[in-house]
C-alpha cells in the first residue's frame, strides 16, 4: 500500500510539472503522460475492486485481507511498469526541458548594461554543486535497481533538480530585470545641464 501511495504522490506531481514546462513538451513527457494516464486508469480499477473487496461482509477480516493481498500481486507488474517507463524518461526529460533554454539570449541580455559580473559568479558557484548531484545521480548503481520505490524516489530527486535549476534561472532573469530597471531609472533622473546636454 506504500508503493501505491508513493506512486499516487508521483502522479500527483505529474500536472504540476508538465503545467510548469508546458512550452518544452517533447516526446518524453508525451511518453511518460501517456504511460501515466493508463497506470491511473488501472490504479483506479485496482482501487474499486479492493473496496469491492473491503466492503463484503461475508468474508472475515483475515479473508478480506488475503484477497486484497492477491488481488495487489495482479496490479503489482503496472506498478514496476510504470516506474521504469518514469525512470528511462526523467534524463530525456531533463534533456528536453534544458535544450528548450535559449542561453545565449539570457547572456545577451544580461550584457545589455547589468552588472553580469557579480550575477554570473554567483551562478557559476551553483553549477558544479548541480552537476555533482547530477553526475551522481545519474551514475548510482540504484538506477539499476528493479525496486519500484527507488525508482520513484530518484525520479522525483531528478524533477526537484531540475526545478531547482529553473528557479535559479527565473531568479537570475529578474535580477537582471531589476538591475536593467534601476539603469534605465538612473539614466532618466540624470540632471540636464543649462547647455541642454
Amino acid at each position: 500500500m506504500i508503493k501505491a501511495l508513493s506512486l499516487a504522490a508521483a502522479l500527483a506531481l505529474l500536472p504540476l510539472s508538465a503545467a510548469v514546462a508546458e512550452d518544452a513538451r517533447g516526446p518524453s513527457e508525451d511518453a511518460l503522460e501517456a504511460a501515466a494516464n493508463a497506470f491511473e486508469a488501472r490504479m483506479e480499477a485496482f482501487g474499486e475492486r479492493a473496496e469491492a473487496i473491503s466492503e463484503d461482509k461475508s468474508l472475515t477480516e483475515d479473508q478480506r485481507e488475503l484477497r486484497i493481498a492477491a488481488l495487489w500481486t495482479e496490479y503489482q507488474p503496472d506498478v514496476t511498469a510504470f516506474t521504469t517507463v518514469a525512470t528511462q524518461h526523467a534524463s530525456s526529460i531533463a534533456a528536453e526541458a534544458l535544450a528548450a533554454i535559449d542561453v545565449n539570449a539570457i547572456v545577451a541580455e544580461a550584457l545589455a548594461g547589468v552588472d553580469v559580473g557579480a550575477v554570473v559568479s554567483d551562478a557559476m558557484a551553483q553549477v558544479p554543486g548541480a552537476l555533482a548531484v547530477a553526475q551522481g545521480i545519474a551514475t548510482n548503481g540504484s538506477w539499476a535497481s528493479n525496486d519500484p520505490e527507488h525508482m520513484v524516489t530518484y525520479g522525483l530527486v531528478a524533477e526537484y533538480a531540475v526545478g531547482e535549476a529553473m528557479d535559479s534561472l527565473d531568479e537570475a532573469q529578474v535580477e537582471v530585470a531589476a538591475g536593467r530597471a534601476e539603469d534605465a531609472d538612473e539614466t532618466d533622473e540624470a540632471p540636464e545641464h543649462d547647455d541642454g546636454t
